[in-house]
């Protein structure tokens, strides 16, 4: 009897199956053609069938296209069953699966994707082996005098061909070898299957153009690699585009701030306006900080270098109030605070002790220390005190237990954006403990006055934040989310009934702490709208989960629609010709920036959904909603590309073990 018409017994996981050689050796060059002539070792069970130890459902389906060259995808894992096929070495069918799998995905992302920014394409690199102008930038467009930049105003949302893919997108080839299998996995930079594989200075390379940081204001954002910011500016007519781009820095950037004047005017260094000085960027690297103004309004943009400021300790939060620029340090005794002000453009240092969190509302900046005290810095009065060099630093209130202060949420009532009278502050403690604060008009002159307490974590509560409707609170236990819906009379908390509870649930993110400055999960937006948590479960990923603040249920799943790894993310608030947009904005390892329009999307998710009950009553959107993280089929998904032993998993403090001061 001939080959092809010989019978083959297989066992495969345990279900026996039998087939002809011709069957399983009609597709050339496969793990069976292999199996049977002898190239590969075959093991026996004790009935002499040849054991193979893979899924035998999956198998089942491959013998079937063997059998009849067609196959049955209803109720099919797709993608589960490609693996097996480039397993097996099935091409022909590996093939139609993966353009099955290409129909679910598109490189321009789905409904909600608004926007690509491809990495720069002159990639400017520290003096150290590089090649600079005058001004320490690569770019083209730059200019020798001043430090001026000129914009190359390359249109992002509808950009090029050239600036999206040379040099960027690896071919098919390298793809499989990747294991990514299809042509989403569009990034050079997301290549991390060949690091060991790369010589030593494509990692440097690579690792320096990996989008570290991005911010926004307005409408505005900054994207900052490991050596130099670039800046882009959204219009309703050219959508994202390149404005400027800082000079690169010899050491790496650790913070940036950036703020976009509307008023049309600011100051440079010599302490004069200068009309449509309308950006400021401020970068930390250790102690210093460098903040520069950029006059867009002209061509070509102007770049001033406003000054180079030391805080005295390493900066580890970067920020403007209103056109204040603020470093603050909180290492333990050493805390302490700087301030640069746009009308006297005086720099100025202050100790503030134990300094653990801050929060800003108007032109107060609000600072929680591990003393227990709430300190505030009225941007307004600083001038006053110049010449003492003295912050005005004031203690509003002081916790009853001195427990110290690990998180701090303001809110001003809608009438009173400026004078500050009213106010109401949420503060959560090392301890759990979950604390209100007001101060109405019936009590000015006489301070805050506690409100209400809530002692429903048991671990460091490292978030809070107070909104119109809902009061937020994360502790550490894995970002556990506590949330109680807030009553109002005429804009203010009331005090009957009081706040009642709304949620509680888990943003999982197994971050290194090192990164999560940048990765934070939010809660994000506007106090008197529905604010939402951005959950990044495992550290190198493509995929974010969007959620409500309020009840955490699922807005949307975001995929980076090149495949590249998520390395920073933020949202922003941004201004359009019909309504505002919140965008989430993400940058990525390849050194992209990616963007995504959620207004719709989050509408539609905190809208209140009707049930009408069997007994004709209806539930509200108080009704209990199912947790909106990923399921335990995603959550193993994300782990098994993760490496659990690697990544550093934030263990929750027991009441057991004693509580360190920061």
């Amino acid at each position: 009897m001939s080959n092809y018409q010989e019978i083959v017994n297989l066992n495969v996981g345990g279900t026996r199956f039998a087939t002809s050689w011709h069957t399983l050796t009609w597709v050339p060059d496969t793990f069976f053609t292999a199996l049977l002539s002898g190239r590969i070792p075959t093991v026996r069970d004790e009935t002499g069938a040849i054991f193979i130890d893979r899924d035998p459902n999956l198998f089942g389906l491959i013998l079937n296209f063997l059998r009849t060259r067609d196959i049955d995808l209803n109720n099919v894992n797709i993608r589960a069953l490609r693996h097996e096929c480039d397993y097996f070495g099935i091409t022909p069918l590996s093939r139609r699966l993966a353009l099955c799998d290409e129909m679910n995905h598109s490189s321009c992302g789905d409904v909600l994707f608004y926007g690509y920014l491809p990495p720069p394409l002159n990639t400017p690199l520290p003096s150290n082996g590089s090649s600079r102008n005058g001004n320490g930038c690569s770019r083209k467009n730059s200019t020798a005098s001043n430090g001026d930049v000129s914009s190359n105003r390359t249109h992002s949302r509808n950009s090029s061909l050239d600036l999206r893919t040379v040099g960027r997108i690896p071919s098919q080839d390298q793809l499989s070898r990747c294991g990514r299998g299809h042509s989403r996995a569009a990034s050079l930079g997301n290549a991390d299957c060949h690091k060991g594989l790369r010589p030593p200075e494509l990692n440097t390379w690579a690792d320096s153009m990996k989008v570290q940081i991005i911010k926004a204001h307005h409408n505005w954002i900054a994207v900052a690699y490991t050596h130099f910011v670039t800046g882009y500016r959204l219009t309703d007519s050219c959508g994202w585009y390149v404005v400027f781009q800082s000079p690169v820095q010899d050491s790496v950037i650790e913070r940036i701030a950036l703020n976009a004047k509307t008023g049309g005017g600011g100051a440079t260094a010599s302490g004069t306006n200068a009309s449509g000085t309308d950006v400021m960027l401020g970068i930390a690297s250790g102690p210093l900080v460098r903040l520069w103004a950029f006059s867009t309004h002209s061509e070509p943009v102007r770049r001033t270098l406003v000054g180079t400021f030391n805080l005295g300790v390493r900066v580890e939060h970067l920020l403007f109030v209103g056109p204040q620029l603020v470093a603050l340090s909180g290492a333990g005794a050493r805390s302490k605070a700087g301030v640069w002000h746009t009308s006297t453009q005086h720099w100025q240092t202050q100790d503030v002790a134990h300094l653990s969190t801050h929060d800003t509302a108007g032109s107060f900046l609000l600072l929680g220390t591990a003393t227990g005290a709430i300190n505030y810095i009225d941007m307004q009065k600083f001038p006053l005190r110049m010449k003492d060099n003295d912050l005005l630093v004031t203690q509003l209130y002081k916790d009853p237990n001195q427990e110290p202060i690990t998180a701090i949420s303001v809110y001003l009532t809608p009438k009173t954006n400026l004078c500050g009278n009213w106010i109401e502050i949420a503060y959560g403690t090392r301890y759990g403990s979950v604390r209100v604060i007001v101060q109405h008009p019936e009590t000015v002159g006489h301070g805050p006055q506690l409100f209400q307490t809530f002692t429903v974590h048991q671990s460091t509560v490292t978030k809070v934040s107070l909104s119109e409707n809902y009061l937020i609170s994360v502790c550490s236990e894995y970002n556990h989310v506590r949330s109680w819906r807030v009553t109002r009379f005429r804009g203010m908390i009331s005090t009957q009934p009081g706040t009642t509870p709304k949620a509680a649930f888990k943003v999982l993110a197994l971050e290194a702490p090192t990164a999560q400055p940048h990765n934070d999960c939010g809660p994000y937006g506007e106090q008197d709208e529905e604010q939402i948590f951005i959950q990044k479960v495992v550290p190198d990923t493509d995929t974010l989960y969007v959620r409500l603040a309020s009840n955490g249920k699922r807005v949307c799943t975001i995929r980076s629609v090149d495949g590249s790894a998520v390395s920073c993310f933020m949202i922003a608030e941004c201004e359009g010709a019909l309504r505002p947009r919140r965008l989430l904005l993400c940058g990525h390892r390849s050194g992209a920036a990616q963007m995504w329009d959620l207004t719709g999307a989050i509408d539609k998710a905190a809208k209140p959904l009707a049930i009408v009950n069997g007994n004709g009553s209806a539930e509200g959107e108080d009704s209990p909603v199912p947790d909106g993280g990923p399921t335990a089929d995603e959550l193993v998904r994300l782990l098994s590309a993760c490496d659990l032993d690697a990544t550093p998993v934030p263990l929750p403090p027991s009441p057991n073990r004693p509580l360190q001061a920061p």
